[in-house]
C-alpha cells in the first residue's frame, strides 16, 4: 500500500451542506478501495494565483491518505465529473508503508491536539478568573476636571 497526498481547490461559493457531501463522498471512496484515511485538512478559502474556472478564489483542501492506484484513479475520476471540484492534484509521498506506524502517527496527532485544546480551554479559564477577580477602575478613579488657572 502507498501514501499520497491530494490537493483539492472547490468551489468557494458551495454551501456547507455540499462541501461536507463532498468530504464523505472522499471519505466512502476510501473505505470501499480498502485504503485509509490518515488526515484531512480544511485550508479555507483563498485566493487564487489565477482564475480558474472564472474564479479567483478557492477552497482548499488537503487529503492525506493510504492506498492503491485504483483508489487515487477514482478519487481524480470524482473530482473530474462533479462540477464542485475546481482543480485538484495527488502525489506520492510514500511507496510502502506500514499501516501499524500510520495508525500510531494517527493516534499521536489526536493526542497531541486533544492536549493542545485542554491548554486553550486552561488559558481561557485562567483569564476569565482573573478578569472576574480584578477590580474596575474606572468606576473608582476620580475624573480630573481642568484648572482655570492653567493657560493652553
Amino acid at each position: 500500500m502507498r501514501r499520497y497526498e491530494t490537493i483539492f481547490i472547490i468551489d468557494p461559493d458551495l454551501l456547507e451542506e455540499a462541501r461536507l457531501f463532498l468530504y464523505e463522498r472522499l471519505k466512502d471512496l476510501i473505505n470501499r478501495h480498502k485504503g485509509m484515511l490518515v488526515k484531512l485538512d480544511d485550508w479555507g478559502s483563498r485566493k487564487l494565483a489565477y482564475e480558474v474556472k472564472k474564479r479567483d478564489r478557492g477552497y482548499y483542501i488537503r487529503l492525506d491518505f493510504c492506498g492503491t492506484g485504483i483508489l487515487v484513479d477514482e478519487i481524480e475520476r470524482l473530482a473530474r465529473i462533479n462540477d464542485g471540484f475546481l482543480k485538484y492534484m495527488t502525489i506520492l509521498l510514500n511507496n510502502d508503508v506500514d499501516l501499524d506506524v500510520i495508525k500510531q502517527e494517527i493516534l499521536d496527532e489526536e493526542k497531541k491536539e486533544e492536549s493542545e485544546n485542554l491548554d486553550e480551554t486552561d488559558t481561557s479559564l485562567e483569564t476569565e478568573t482573573q478578569d472576574e477577580q480584578s477590580p474596575t477602575l474606572d468606576s473608582e478613579t476620580p475624573k480630573s476636571e481642568p484648572n482655570e488657572d492653567e493657560e493652553e
